[in-house]
C-alpha cells in the first residue's frame, strides 16, 4: 500500500517482472488541460515508454485499463499495442455534462476588424429576465453572483453572416482502452497458472431493478433466440426457442451482462421505443463533493500537510473506478496505477479489498491521495 513520488517510467524499472495483476490508470491526455504542465505533452513515444514497463511487470494475461482523450487516445492505443499489449476493447464513459470550449467565429471576425460589439439581450439581473434557463448559482462550495453575462451582437456584415458558428463540440464522453498482456497457452490454462486473463463478469453485472426488469430481459432473450433459430432452420444445429428465466436477485449479485458503455448522467436513463430503460448500463454519478474532499484519514497527518480539498482537475468518480478495478482484478490481485493523481483508483482498490501500488509525479497530488487513504506509505523510490 505505497504511493511512490516520481516518474513512473523510472520507478517501474525497479519492479520485479510479472508481479502486477491489473493496471488501471488515467495517464495525461496531452491537451494542456487547465494550463497544467503535466498534461502539455503526451506523445505516442511517451505512452510507449510507460506501457512497455507496465507490460514487463504485469503477469501474463493481466489486463490494463487506460483513460484517454477523444482527440489523442489513438496515440495511447497505438503505443499500448506497440508495447506488446493486445487491445481487447474500448469502453465509453459517457457523461454528457461537459463544458464546450468553442471559439465564436463571429466574435473573432469582429475582433479582426477592430469592430466593438454591442450588448444585446435584456438588462435585468434576475434569472427570470433572461430567455436561457438558469442552471443555479451555488456550486463547488461557493455562491456565484446573481447577474448573468449579457450576450453581444455582431457588428460587421461578415460577423453577422457567421454568427452561431464555432470550433468545437461539447465533450460528452471519454474512451477507456482495455488491453491484455498475452497469455501463456489458453486463457483457461493462464487463469489456473497466474490467476489472470479473464474478466469478472458476474462481479460487474448490472443488477435487475425489479421482477418486471428481469421478466423484460427474459422476453427479449427468448425473442432473440427464436429469431436466430428461425434464421437457421434446416441447419445441422438449431438454437433453442426458449431460455431459462434469468434469476432476479434482490442483493444484486446477478443481472445483465456488463457492457462497454458506462453512463453518468440520468438524462440517459430514459425509456426506449420498447419501453425498456437504460438500466442495462452501469449508471454512476460524476465526481462529487465526496470525491473532492479528503476523508478523515487526513487527520492522521500533521496540520501543515492536510490538504483542504481535492483540487485535481480531472478527478474520476470513485464508483466508476471501483467498477473498473473489480472488472479486471482477480481475487487478491494487486492493482497498479502509474498515474495515481489524487488516488481515486487506489481508493477504489482499497474499498474493493485489493492490494495496490500507486505512482505519481506531482507531490501535491500525492499528499491528497495520502489524505484519502488510511495507512498509506509514502516512498520516493525502491532502492
Amino acid at each position: 500500500m505505497t504511493i511512490y513520488t516520481g516518474d513512473c517510467r523510472e520507478i517501474m524499472r525497479e519492479f520485479l517482472p510479472e508481479t502486477v495483476d491489473a493496471i488501471v490508470t488515467d495517464p495525461p491526455y496531452g491537451l494542456g488541460f487547465m494550463g497544467k504542465d503535466w498534461d502539455r505533452s503526451s506523445t505516442q513515444a511517451e505512452h510507449l515508454a510507460w506501457a512497455s514497463e507496465a507490460y514487463r511487470i504485469a503477469k501474463p494475461g493481466a489486463h490494463l485499463l487506460a483513460f484517454g482523450g477523444t482527440r489523442t487516445f489513438h496515440r495511447l492505443a497505438c503505443a499500448i499495442e506497440d508495447a506488446g499489449w493486445e487491445i481487447r476493447d474500448c469502453l465509453v464513459w459517457a457523461y454528457a455534462s461537459g463544458f464546450p470550449k468553442s471559439r465564436s467565429i463571429s466574435k473573432s471576425i469582429d475582433r479582426m476588424a477592430g469592430a466593438p460589439r454591442a450588448l444585446g439581450g435584456v438588462s435585468g439581473t434576475k434569472c427570470a429576465d433572461f430567455p436561457a434557463p438558469c442552471s443555479g448559482h451555488v456550486g463547488n462550495g461557493r455562491t456565484w453572483p446573481t447577474h448573468h453575462a449579457r450576450p453581444t451582437v455582431a457588428t460587421t456584415d461578415d460577423a453577422k453572416k457567421w454568427d452561431g458558428w464555432g470550433t468545437a463540440l461539447k465533450p460528452a464522453w471519454e474512451p477507456i482502452v482495455l488491453a491484455r498482456k498475452r497469455t501463456r497457452g489458453t486463457v483457461a490454462a493462464n487463469v489456473l497458472a497466474y490467476g489472470t486473463g479473464a474478466l469478472n463478469i458476474d462481479g460487474t453485472r448490472i443488477a435487475w431493478t425489479d421482477e418486471d426488469d428481469a421478466e423484460s430481459a427474459h422476453r427479449s432473450a427468448v425473442s432473440r433466440a427464436k429469431t436466430m433459430n428461425e434464421g437457421r432452420a434446416g441447419s445441422a444445429v438449431n438454437l433453442p426457442t426458449t431460455y431459462a428465466k434469468p434469476p432476479y436477485e434482490p442483493d444484486g449479485l446477478l443481472g445483465r451482462w456488463p457492457a462497454n458503455v458506462v453512463l453518468t448522467d440520468p438524462v440517459f436513463d430514459a425509456l426506449d421505443e420498447d419501453g425498456e430503460s437504460y438500466s442495462r448500463f452501469f449508471l454512476i454519478p460524476k465526481a462529487d463533493r465526496t470525491d473532492r474532499e479528503p476523508i478523515l484519514a487526513s487527520r492522521a497527518l500533521p496540520a501543515s500537510e492536510r490538504p483542504r480539498a481535492n483540487g485535481h482537475p480531472t478527478v474520476k468518480p470513485v464508483e466508476l473506478m471501483r467498477h473498473l478495478v473489480r472488472l479486471v482484478t482477480p481475487p487478491g490481485g494487486t492493482v497498479l496505477d502509474p498515474f495515481a493523481g489524487s488516488g481515486s483508483t487506489l481508493l477504489a482498490a482499497e474499498m474493493e479489498g485489493f492490494p495496490w501500488i500507486g505512482i505519481e509525479m506531482q507531490a501535491e497530488y500525492v499528499a491528497i491521495a495520502q489524505a484519502r487513504l488510511p495507512g498509506t506509505q509514502r516512498g520516493l523510490g525502491l532502492g
